[in-house]
């Protein structure tokens, strides 16, 4: 039940390049392959999956609107239920009521009490969660296609019968109040909440979904009730269903689910129509290593008839051939972009420059303002607009390469956008003229209706040596004897089926060592390629030269020998592609465009220009942000845990500082590209529309003239000793919460068979979420902290333990007591039958729903080959899950975890004892 916030951000993909053909010989595979791609898809083709043409919709009697959309990508179903409610009905004075009902939704309803969903949702092994908006509150499950059953049964109980009890919310009130402390100590989300205070001012817009304390604290469950009654209903919903299913007899089984909820007489509802407001200036101090100037201007919401206009105007201002970005170039600024957030009914466009700490906040600012009024004046060019016409048509193809992504694209076209279908911008967006755009620059950028805003970097202080946080808090275990299910979740989940093999790759390696590995799928006309160059710098950055490595990656953005920055983004958009290059490489490309896309990749990767000029910049900005990153909270945070539990000369502890980044040369970046970039060192993930023998034609002609020189270097960390307990205390002053990590190392790593064991029983203590010992006894027992997990994190040579969470202050001890309790427990006795079924049924159907995108295949893959694990791990894994004993689980962590040895690193306002 994560609320999730509005962000100034929204995922594009990373720019790519295109523009380079390689059509090769006719009679050679690349060259039949680029033959047959030639022609490139017409802009005006409309993914099937984004539009009706093959997705089956229907209004049932009780007018909840039904959207089926199939996709093959894998044995997958994610249901998004979109209530047209948000925090714009709450009633006044109660801001985060939405956020409060969306939480209560997951306490239990007639037919399936808060323990049982709890049950449920592990069983599924999916994730589920929801998001409160201003607008819109949804609710998404993804789990395997043969639970869909399972995931209408719950959603159609919460609709019609939710329990909100006056007990439950009291104990809930405390977890959402932790999650208000959280937020309320991200520098990012004060700015936005003050921000949208003075844009949206007069209107139910004015205040964030969020909520506050005050608020919650005089939020009664009656109240949450009355707000139930009005707007949860058939008729003010859409279900969004995207998976391997069949149409037909989906909406079977959600007319079966939902057929029987009734009707609402829906209330009116509040009109938003905010006035731009005059000029104002805002100043925050934060805990960020460098400083932000920002522009906010009011701009349309998604549901406006100039939407798709402005969503242009926002691409350009943030192209990186464009006036904006070029202040990065010229050395002006660390950073600098646009952002466009629409809401459903307004929105508003934030441009940012980024100044180093100390650095001339009024410079930033006033070289910003001089690019956006020459654009509010002068206009934007042409080309810049058709570009940003052709990525936005050409990126709703990828929307199918993630069954939970494209089922966001589907709610968020229906519910926000006021469309039939996604597909229907199409349309929009080609209608959209450099004139149009040009105009809606002249109204939007005024600067007499901007708020400025500098956000300026404050140290806190380094971290300090604590006596770490007592207080043990006595209350009841967690239960320990097996929930009931009821009958029909009984009858679908109960069951643990033998694990079935996963296909697997096609893997093979180029001609200089490469290791390819490819995973065809057609669910759309589209090619992502995901690399890596396995390195380590911490071993092979040259003495004295800390801060090579981040020189280096730096970069990349700047062009190749052949294109200099402006022209290699231009070749990218004019294919349309998108592409980063560096140590992580990765190109998202329209299947006609494959040749020409990798061309570009390995132009990029290969041929990266490091021209002298490009160097000066690039060092200076990266030693200005360094100073600024090493007092920051966030730093020293993660400095602290890593001192806690590494060796005092740990390669791992090298620190990069402004003297030694400028100490490098423009010649050591030279010589540690060409040491470091190595092609048998490198793995690349092909998926998508393609065919192995196509993956490896394209690649081999692209990369395999990359030649290795010299035996190639050991870049294995030192394995490490055990750590011991330690106490430590980072103070941040913008914070209101404390974060907390629980961290030792391991005497095990990820290729030893107990690791799996590990894994096993980390799912009963805490990483199988709501239904895990520590949520259960720190978040829904006490409300001690809003979130709370454990995990390992394996490398080839060491492992660590970590249990994290967030709470106010006073709390922090009681949580901290309560976890190694919980872990000791796990020691001390073999877990219940019913907690490891559970964990199994978990971590045993999660095993599908890992390669439920495109992205997420190629992660996984390059994944194990970091950690040089075989392929089929998952399968290993999954069979030492399904033979598994409790004793096998409480033998593991008694020889593997020490629960005393846990360093305690707190981050937050809380003073060292």
């Amino acid at each position: 039940m994560i609320f999730r916030k509005m962000t100034i951000s929204r995922v594009r993909g990373v720019a790519l390049v295109a523009g380079l053909a390689l059509c090769g010989s006719a009679l050679s595979p690349v060259g039949a392959f680029a033959q047959a791609a030639a022609p490139s898809m017409p802009s005006a083709f409309v993914p099937p999956s984004l539009s009706s043409a093959q997705v089956v919709r229907a209004t049932l009697p009780n007018g909840l609107r039904v959207v089926i959309v199939p996709n093959k990508l894998a044995p997958v179903v994610t249901t998004e239920i979109n209530y047209l409610v948000g925090s714009a009905e709450v009633p006044k004075g109660f801001p985060g009521t939405a956020h409060a009902l969306e939480h209560m939704m997951f306490r239990g309803s007639q037919g399936l009490d808060k323990d049982q969903l709890a049950a449920v949702g592990t069983r599924l092994g999916g994730s589920y969660n929801a998001d409160t908006t201003e607008d819109v509150t949804q609710y998404f499950y993804t789990a395997q296609a043969r639970d869909l059953p399972v995931l209408l049964k719950i959603e159609a109980l919460r609709m019609s019968g939710l329990t909100l009890s006056e007990a439950d919310w009291s104990k809930e009130r405390g977890a959402i109040e932790q999650e208000v402390s959280r937020d309320l100590s991200s520098p990012a989300y004060r700015y936005l909440e003050q921000l949208q205070a003075i844009l949206f001012a007069g209107t139910p817009y004015e205040h964030d979904a969020l909520g506050t304390r005050p608020s919650f604290d005089k939020t009664k469950a009656a109240d949450l009730r009355a707000f139930y009654e009005k707007w949860y209903a058939p008729n003010n919903a859409i279900l969004v269903i995207v998976g391997d299913v069949n149409p037909v007899t989906t909406l079977e089984l959600v007319e079966d689910a939902f057929g029987g909820v009734p009707r609402k007489t829906l209330p009116v509802r509040h009109k938003v129509s905010p006035v731009p407001p005059p000029a104002k200036t805002l100043t925050l101090a934060t805990d960020y290593p460098v400083g932000f100037a920002t522009l906010a201007f009011p701009m349309p919401g998604s549901s406006a008839a100039d939407y798709a206009t402005a969503d242009v105007l926002s691409d350009v201002l943030a192209s990186q051939r464009g006036a904006l970005y070029d202040l990065v170039p010229q050395g002006k600024a660390l950073f600098a972009g646009f952002e466009y957030a629409p809401k459903k009914e307004a929105g508003f466009g934030l441009a940012l420059a980024a100044f180093p700490k100390g650095g001339d906040s009024a410079k930033a600012m006033a070289d910003m303002r001089a690019v956006l009024e020459n654009i509010r004046k002068n206009g934007v060019p042409a080309d810049l607009v058709e570009a940003a016409k052709r990525r936005e048509i050409a990126q709703m193809q990828f929307a199918a390469n993630s069954v939970s992504g494209l089922a966001s694209t589907w709610s968020t076209a229906l519910a926000f956008q006021g469309l039939d279908a996604p597909g229907d911008l199409v349309a929009a967006y080609q209608a959209v003229t450099p004139e149009a755009v040009n105009k809606l620059a002249a109204i939007l950028l005024n600067p007499a209706h901007a708020v400025s805003a500098v956000l300026t970097p404050e140290s806190s202080g380094n971290a300090v040596s604590g006596k770490g946080f007592g207080g043990a808090e006595s209350f009841a275990s967690s239960p320990d004897k097996p929930v009931k299910l009821p009958e029909w979740a009984e009858k679908a989940l109960l069951k643990l089926d033998k694990p079935e093999p996963t296909p697997q790759p096609y893997v093979s390696t180029l001609s200089n060592g490469i290791k390819l590995i490819v995973w065809p799928s057609h669910v759309s006309h589209t090619i992502q390629v995901n690399g890596q160059v396995r390195q380590t710098p911490s071993l092979q950055q040259p003495a004295g030269q800390d801060g090579v490595n981040d020189v280096t990656e730096a970069l990349f953005s700047y062009g190749t020998t052949q294109y200099d920055r402006l022209a290699f983004q231009k070749a990218l958009d004019d294919i349309p592609a998108w592409e980063s290059a560096g140590s992580s490489f990765s190109l998202q490309v329209l299947t006609p465009d494959f040749v020409k896309g990798v061309a570009l990749l390995a132009d990029n990767e290969l041929h990266p220009a490091i021209g002298d000029k490009d160097f000066q910049v690039v060092r200076q900005q990266a030693a200005q942000a360094q100073a600024g990153e090493l007092l920051s909270p966030e730093h020293l945070f993660s400095r602290a845990i890593k001192t806690a539990v590494l060796p005092p000369k740990d390669p791992t502890l090298r620190e990069a500082t402004p003297q030694s980044i400028m100490s490098v040369t423009h010649d050591d970046v030279q010589a540690y590209y060409k040491k470091v970039w190595r092609p048998d060192r490198t793995t690349i993930v092909v998926t998508g529309d393609v065919t192995p023998e196509q993956a490896q034609a394209v690649l081999e002609q692209a990369f395999g003239g990359w030649k290795a020189e010299g035996a190639a270097p050991d870049i294995d960390l030192p394995a490490v000793p055990l750590s011991k307990a330690s106490h430590a205390l980072v103070p941040d002053k913008s914070s209101v919460q404390d974060e907390v990590v629980l961290a030792e190392t391991l005497g095990l790593t990820a290729a030893q068979p107990d690791h799996f064991m590990l894994q096993l029983g980390n799912e009963v203590l805490g990483g199988g979420l709501f239904s895990s010992r520590l949520y259960r006894d720190l978040r829904v027992k006490t409300g001690y902290v809003y979130t709370v997990g454990s995990a390992f994190e394996w490398g080839r040579t060491r492992g660590m333990y970590t249990v994290n969470y967030g709470a106010d202050p006073d709390k922090v001890g009681k949580a901290q007591a309560a976890a190694v309790r919980d872990i000791k427990a796990m020691q001390s006795a073999p877990p219940s039958d019913d907690e490891l079924a559970l964990a199994k049924a978990s971590l045993l159907r999660s095993i599908p729903l890992a390669r439920a995108s495109l992205d997420r295949i190629a992660a996984q893959y390059l994944h194990l080959t970091e950690l040089g694990l075989p392929l089929d791990n998952a399968d290993r894994g999954a069979q030492a899950y399904y033979n598994a004993t409790g004793a096998d689980v409480q033998a593991a962590f008694r020889q593997w975890i020490r629960p005393d040895d846990l360093a305690s690193i707190v981050k937050g306002p809380a003073p060292a004892l």
